[in-house]
């Protein structure tokens, strides 16, 4: 594997504001072999990792992106200057249907949630996380919603079948109600 390769991968990772799948990969290197990307991929990773810098490749959405380490997220974060917008608990909570029970209606998740949804789904859209998949076929054609890559970027997920299960909720919940470390909502979406 050339030393060029891994040069032509870096650049185009550093330059995609998205992730980057193999298939474009692919398209975007036609000469190469698909194995030889993903070697030369592994590779890029491992040297950034031998030399301690402050970028890794990461496999997400469906395909690889370039960002910076999660342990110097801190200093990154000090950039910015602004808190990143985080989403509410209703926020999370209505995404956590969707992305459950997807393709799933505003009318199923207001009977799961038990209030009305509105806002908070056109703030989930207005934020990319989530999107409309279609119409269901019944009476009055509700729109159906879902989630999206932005979703599975948001939350590091290579894809939904990432989503971590209900037991394993169950125990997380559990053990941070147990040390003390229980999280309380804010407000917003």
């Amino acid at each position: 594997m050339s030393q060029g390769l891994r040069a032509i991968l870096e650049a185009v990772l550093f330059a995609s504001p998205d992730p980057v799948s193999t298939g474009q990969l692919q398209t975007i290197l036609e000469e190469v072999a698909p194995a030889e990307i993903t070697e030369a991929l592994g590779a890029l990773r491992e040297e950034y990792e031998k030399q301690g810098s402050g970028l890794t490749v990461l496999q997400v959405a469906g395909g690889f992106r370039m960002a910076t380490r999660p342990d110097l997220h801190p200093w990154v974060k000090r950039l910015a200057k602004t808190r990143p917008a985080r989403l509410s608990r209703p926020g999370l909570e209505t995404l956590a249907i969707i992305a459950y029970r997807q393709p799933i209606t505003k009318a199923e998740i207001e009977a799961i949630r038990g209030v009305l949804v509105d806002a908070v789904l056109r703030t989930l859209m207005e934020r990319g996380l989530i999107r409309i998949l279609g119409r269901k076929r019944e009476v009055g054609r509700p729109l159906l919603y879902g989630t999206t890559r932005t979703f599975l970027e948001y939350f590091g997920f290579q894809d939904i079948s990432e989503l971590p299960s209900p037991q394993e909720i169950e125990a997380l919940v559990s053990s941070r109600q147990g040390d003390g470390t229980g999280e309380t909502g804010g407000a917003g979406a």
